[in-house]
């Protein structure tokens, strides 16, 4: 797709991303869609109502795309209507770790505890000592004189 093409496309509510590849679509397109073709519409009808120009979009892409959410859909409900890809980050990794990095990695998961701790600490303090602010300033009474306070 070119570039004027993905920026029309990224107009469209139904459109989540787009690349010079791929489109991803919304989840609720993706049911809209599905209900549409329940009830006798084609995939070329149920994108143009949608906003799309099926001339960008292509009519095999709809169709296959279309296909492939219905097969989603049979299998796992709604969920398997989801973009997976929100849920992982980054690719698995398929080798053991050597001694360094795993060393590595659990000295900087140290690192983070310890500044975590580090920052709980102080937000404790700071309550702590609010607390007691509020505490004294309740029993104390400040009179005109400066140099003069009484405890109720």
């Amino acid at each position: 797709m070119t570039i004027d093409e993905q920026k029309l496309l990224k107009k469209n509510p139904y459109v989540k991303t787009v690349s010079e590849k791929g489109i991803t679509y919304t989840d609720e397109f993706k049911s809209v869609a599905i209900k549409e073709y329940e009830n006798g519409k084609s995939p070329r009808e149920i994108f143009e109502e949608s906003g799309f120009d099926i001339e960008i979009v292509g009519i095999e892409r709809a169709s296959s795309s279309l296909k492939r959410w219905r097969k989603a859909y049979k299998e796992n409900g709604v969920a398997g209507l989801e973009d997976a890809r929100k849920y992982y980050s980054g690719r698995p990794l398929e080798r053991e770790l050597s001694f360094e990095e795993k060393f590595a990695r659990l000295e900087a998961q140290n690192a983070l505890l310890r500044a975590e701790n580090e920052l709980l600490k102080k937000i404790d303090l700071a309550e702590r000592m609010l607390v007691k602010k509020r505490r004294t300033k309740g029993r104390t009474e400040i009179s005109t004189d400066p140099h003069c306070h009484q405890k109720i």
